[in-house]
């Protein structure tokens, strides 16, 4: 794998389009929404070069525009019923302006995407869009290095979760006990590979709305998204708390009040020694008064064939996973630059058992006693008002979220009696945010915004023998934060950005001990757990740019997670908050055939919060110590020939507990003559001082080729290596363990219509094993090793079909 890694990292890794011409009929298909976002899509769908300098005509409303047309019709389609003209600067560069007053049409109301959430303006002085056209779904990056996947990748994606998502960047990292219950890691930023009171180290978003606090990935399915958008390293000024290793936010299509529109989506998968999997998605918007109510609902079901079988209680394939779910969204338009959005979201998620195996077997079974099933359920409600005026926007969102993921753990130990551990986690969080932004003449943009937040979160536990489990202590911990918080993004000259900003929060934290044979140790919980905690997140960041080709970007954020109380060895224990600091330093270049970027960052972690196994078996929260981080990730993008794209990516991670915790002992490199009475009693000995869930070398190469086949359709053929290098799972001598070296493959062909898509994967390509997640149980795992294998080789087929 040593020399795959190092092919891996010299390889190509992101592609672009060569230019295309301006005036032959192009195949258009760009989703309702704002304006600016739609000549994005339409410079790179058309291969032209678009320019727009007003950031109020940027927010204009637009329908949905498909179909093959020329340049100058998609343009005139689009700046309909807008203040807006274009103007033709050479054969394939044109200008977006504001129409002079007498030429804009009347009574024309400007229209505010305010179900995508209202992000900072960048310090972009002028959008434009060069002459380059990527191919659908690849990896692009903004000015300060924030990772865009368009609508095509959620296409390309045919309505997976976060696996997904996982796959596809290499800085994204993931548990893998089972979708609802894994958690997610930006930038090498991990903490644990458990469930528990822990906050979450990356913010999850679908539009504005906030998915995760204390909770695991809900893993929502990516079904009629717009955009994916992943920020790495910590977000505290703009996002809060448990953002250390970044944000991912799912920008949902919006509701279209002037047309009709419908989608669906079917698949058949065939796994080799698994059983068959199947799923299907539909869309139906809906314009219920045209020009000011739209309606669009998704609904979506899915099941994942089960392929790990179990020895002891004879059953095959006995992972298999059901997945039910959808959303609507309303928009409101009542003029005069005001709009009402509402969304509802639900999913549930049923495991029957369990996805990991163990070393005695093929490496696709195990022997347990009984089912280790688990579920998830995830509500969400929210309500966004916004207005605009001339030079600036309002918008305030209040959203309802609710979790509850229930686990089962075989808790036996060899020659006793079967036994079990069951915990039940409930998330319960509300948060109010408004935020003001605008832009001066001076072309300065600003921001400014107020948030409040109160999230509750509860574990009940239980264990001992399966038909006589008893109650165990379980933790409550409350957060209620009020926060201020403002950003300003200047263009100090032509070339040179900055962005400058803050979030002053203050937090009253509560906790307190559940179901606990004491009454005197629930008391001491509460009284440990009642503190208040104020936090002041600076942020400061510059783009340079040398040429149209070439630019640079620093930045420096921090990024915090208030504290809590958890039981390890039977007793409550505080423990305090954590930050990080983060500086990173990026350059980007872009020609006709190739492009590319590199990102160093370095990280300090102050007081990681990390979840440790007590001497009962069971995971505990304690505070490990201080670490650093030092991660380089880079992309390429090469298009030799027009139909051919090449794309990788990679990175690379060193994170150390530097200064380890008074009860976390590290053993030395060289223990030749090392003297082991010398540990601590009571320590927790490491075998070395890496944190968990975090691979040296992680990278992807993909390429793709494209041709039209006249009426029969376009076709797209694609293939990929994905390879995740090794990593531990925790710290300390059970969680010690190593897992990762895996290396995945997959190829697909698809064959798209005007109105409809077929398609076929393959994944998994030599049918290997590995071990992506070295858990499946914490209380088994000092018995014997655990593997999660890949998924083995899976051939899926399915269409997609729009109306």
């Amino acid at each position: 794998m040593r020399c795959l890694s190092l092919t891996m990292l010299a390889l190509p890794l992101a592609a672009l389009a060569s230019p295309a011409q301006a005036e032959a009929p192009v195949r258009i298909d760009i989703a309702a929404g704002r304006l600016d976002t739609a000549i994005i899509a339409l410079g790179r769908q058309a291969g032209i070069s678009i320019g727009l300098t007003d950031r109020q005509i940027g927010a204009h409303r637009v329908r949905r525009l498909r179909g093959t047309m020329t340049t100058r019709e998609a343009i005139d389609r689009l700046l309909q019923a807008s203040d807006a003209r274009a103007v033709r600067l050479a054969a394939d560069h044109w200008r977006i302006v504001r129409a002079p007053v007498t030429a804009r049409r009347s009574g024309a109301p400007i229209r505010l995407a305010m179900a995508v959430p209202s992000s900072l303006p960048e310090p972009i002085h002028e959008i434009v869009v060069t002459a380059q056209r990527p191919p659908p779904g690849a990896l692009t990056r903004d000015t300060f290095g924030h990772i865009r996947l368009e609508g095509d990748f959620a296409l390309g994606g045919q309505g997976r979760g976060s696996d997904a998502l996982v796959e596809r960047l290499p800085t994204l990292g993931s548990t893998q006990l089972g979708p609802g219950r894994n958690r997610l890691f930006l930038r090498a930023i991990s903490d644990s590979s458990f469930n528990g009171p822990t906050q979450a180290v990356v913010g999850q978003y679908l539009g504005s709305a906030r998915l995760n606090y204390n909770a695991p990935d809900p893993d929502l399915r990516l079904v009629d998204l717009a955009t994916v958008e992943v920020r790495q390293g910590p977000q505290g000024t703009l996002y809060g708390a448990g953002t250390l290793g970044g944000v991912i936010r799912l920008l949902p299509n919006l509701p279209d009040s002037r047309d009709w529109q419908a989608a669906q989506s079917l698949s058949l998968a065939a796994t080799q020694n698994g059983d068959p999997s199947f799923d299907g998605s539909a869309m139906l918007n809906i314009p219920v008064v045209e020009g000011a109510v739209g309606l669009r609902a998704v609904v979506y079901g899915a099941r994942d064939g089960g392929y790990i079988d179990d020895r002891l209680r004879g059953r095959n394939d006995i992972n298999r996973v059901d997945t039910v779910g959808g959303r609507v969204l309303a928009r409101i338009e009542p003029g005069a630059g005001w709009t009402i959005d509402m969304m509802a979201a639900a999913q549930d998620i049923d495991g029957r058992d369990s996805q990991y195996a163990d070393r005695l077997g093929d490496g696709l079974d195990r022997a347990s006693p009984f089912a280790q099933p688990f579920r998830s359920r995830f509500r969400l409600g929210q309500l966004a008002v916004g207005k605009q005026w001339d030079s600036f926007e309002l918008l305030s969102t209040t959203t309802l979220t609710g979790l509850d993921l229930t686990e089962t753990f075989d808790a036996s130990v060899p020659g006793q009696t079967p036994s079990l551990f069951r915990q039940r986690g409930e998330t319960r969080l509300v948060t109010n945010e408004t935020r003001l932004s605008g832009e001066t003449a001076g072309g300065i943009g600003w921001l400014v915004g107020t948030s409040l937040l109160s999230n509750r979160y509860r574990i009940r536990r239980a264990r001992g023998e399966v038909a006589r489990a008893a109650a165990i202590t379980g933790i409550e911990n409350g957060v209620d934060e009020a926060t201020a918080y403002a950003d300003l993004a200047i263009p100090a000259t032509d070339r040179l950005y900055l962005d400058l900003g803050g979030r002053l929060s203050h937090m009253r934290l509560s906790g307190e001990a559940l179901d606990s044979p004491f009454l005197s140790v629930a008391a001491l919980a509460r009284s440990n757990a009642r503190r208040t905690q104020t936090a002041f997140l600076p942020s400061a960041g510059l783009r340079y740019r040398f040429s149209d080709g070439l630019s640079a970007h620093a930045r420096y954020q921090e990024g915090f997670r208030p504290g809590g109380i958890g039981v390890r060895d039977q007793m409550v224990r505080r423990y305090r908050p954590d930050t990080v600091s983060a500086v990173e330093a990026g350059l980007a270049f872009s020609a006709d055939t190739l492009s590319g970027d590199v990102t160093l960052a370095y990280t300090r972690w102050r007081n990681i919060q990390a979840d440790l196994i007590d001497a009962d078996g069971l995971p505990a929260t304690e505070n490990i110590g201080n670490g650093r981080i030092v991660t380089l990730d880079a992309t390429l993008a090469w298009r030799p020939v027009s139909a051919v794209s090449i794309e990788a990516s990679a990175v690379w991670a060193d994170s150390r507990l530097v200064t380890p915790a008074a009860g976390i002992f590290v053993l030395p490199a060289n223990r030749a003559n090392f003297d082991f009475a010398s540990i601590p009693a009571g320590a927790v000995v490491a075998e070395t001082n890496d944190l968990p869930n975090v691979a040296r070398f992680s990278g992807r190469l993909a390429g793709s080729y494209r041709a039209s086949l006249g009426a029969a359709g376009d076709l797209s053929i694609s293939g990929s290596l994905r390879y995740v290098g090794r990593s531990r799972l925790g710290i300390g001598p059970v969680l010690g363990v190593q897992q990762g070296d895996v290396l995945d493959t997959g190829v697909s062909a698809s064959l798209a219509r005007e109105r409809s898509t077929f398609w076929i994967q393959a994944t998994n390509l030599f049918d290997a094993r590995g071990n992506r997640f070295a858990l499946g149980s914490p209380f088994t795992l000092p018995w014997g090793e655990q593997t999660t294998p890949l998924r083995p080789r899976t051939i899926r087929i399915g269409a997609d079909f729009s109306f």
